[in-house]
């Protein structure tokens, strides 16, 4: 078992805790501003000036090369600023998909204009992604997917529809899984290739699907006869599976698969005060346990990027943790929070707990179901 998962211990470099000072003295400026209060979710916050604002500090892109606007600086200091900004709250989710995983695509498997042409834009803070995976009628089996491009000249004709779009209403691209070849009964995943999409192209129609509140985060995004030029192809056509897996273990294994409840942790705390009753004191004790091994194991996945290692089964099993705990959360605070409180009562810690009750169905499906990363771990053990 231990030749498979791998969570070594690893201790913070002097430098990343400079860094978090520096982090934190932005975060208080910020928040002494005005400009944004912390938010319960940081995939449904989205300012492009707080962009703006961290690319202008050089947090976005952090590990990239120089010459495309990133600073050479490593993952684990990427992951200090990442758990520094989600901790407070912070507004992130304009350029978050495009730093986490987008950009790193780009730099890996994309060719040379590519990267010249986006990365510097995303360190900026100025170009936003979202992700093209799942279909109707696909559920979490990727490689079913009927959204096709055919070749036409000087690039591919694109056709097909994508749902639960993250911020495509807000994106200026996306990257596509599509088939360009025919299914193969053999091997399914083949003949899958990715493109980086523009949202304003012809063709495309974008269409939210609102949540009970009313609000719009996730959409459904068709593709009717939509051009996308040649160069704008990822790697090389019949890639797109090798490269979308590697993709997903940058989005698995973050603090963000533990940290989306965070803020109704901060809040309950400060209503329980110093002096909890037992109670209280239990379910905390229970959450920041649950917390603090999480963070371990995710630390250890950064380790291993720094490494340049593949972490693909260990971020599955971070992810799956994660997201289960998260959606615990609410339920654990809601349970002992009601004990003597008015109905009427309204302070941060309700507003917090409606939130993250409202957003917590959809944190076991970002990234991947839990099925299929059991799946991934199962294939790991050798059980299937």
């Amino acid at each position: 078992m231990s030749d498979i998962f791998r969570f070594d211990p690893l201790t913070l470099p002097p430098e990343c805790d400079a860094l978090r000072g520096e982090v934190r003295g932005f975060i208080a400026e910020e928040r002494a501003s005005g400009r944004w209060r912390g938010e319960s979710d940081f995939a449904s916050s989205h300012s492009p000036d707080f962009s703006g604002r961290l690319g202008a500090r050089g947090w976005i892109g952090m590990t990239w090369p120089k010459k495309y606007g990133g600073r050479e600086r490593s993952f684990l200091e990427r992951y200090v600023v990442t758990e520094e900004l989600l901790a407070a709250g912070a507004p992130v989710g304009a350029h978050w998909v495009a730093d986490r995983q987008s950009g790193p695509l780009i730099l890996r498997f994309g060719n040379d204009s590519q990267r010249q042409d986006i990365l510097p834009r995303i360190t900026r803070g100025e170009c936003f992604f979202c992700i093209g995976m799942s279909e109707p009628d696909s559920g979490s089996d990727l490689a079913s997917i009927r959204t096709k491009a055919v070749p036409v000249e000087g690039g591919w004709e694109l056709n097909g529809r994508k749902i639960w779009t993250s911020n495509a209403h807000k994106a200026h691209f996306m990257i596509c899984l599509c088939r360009t070849e025919s299914v193969d009964a053999g091997d399914r995943h083949k003949g899958l290739s990715q493109l980086i999409v523009d949202l304003k192209s012809p063709g495309i129609s974008i269409r939210p699907i609102k949540n009970l509140a009313g609000a719009e985060h996730f959409n459904e995004v068709l593709f009717e006869s939509v051009f996308v030029p040649g160069d704008r192809m990822i790697g090389q056509p019949g890639d797109g599976w090798k490269q979308v897996t590697s993709e997903l273990g940058y989005e698995r294994s973050g603090p963000e698969r533990f940290l989306s409840s965070f803020r109704l942790v901060v809040e309950f705390m400060r209503r329980i005060g110093t002096s909890p009753d037992p109670r209280d004191a239990e379910a905390i004790g229970r959450v920041l346990a649950h917390l603090a091994t999480l963070r371990r194991m995710s630390l250890s996945v950064a380790g291993m990027l720094q490494k340049g290692e593949t972490v693909n089964l260990e971020a599955a099993v971070v992810k799956d943790l994660g997201t289960n705990l998260e959606k615990e959360i609410p339920e654990i605070i809601r349970l002992v929070a009601r004990r003597g409180r008015s109905p009427n009562h309204s302070d941060m810690m309700e507003e917090a707990l409606a939130y993250t009750v409202l957003n917590a169905p959809s944190f076991t499906i970002r990234g991947g179901t839990r099925e299929i990363l059991r799946g991934i771990v199962a294939r790991g053990l050798g059980l299937r």
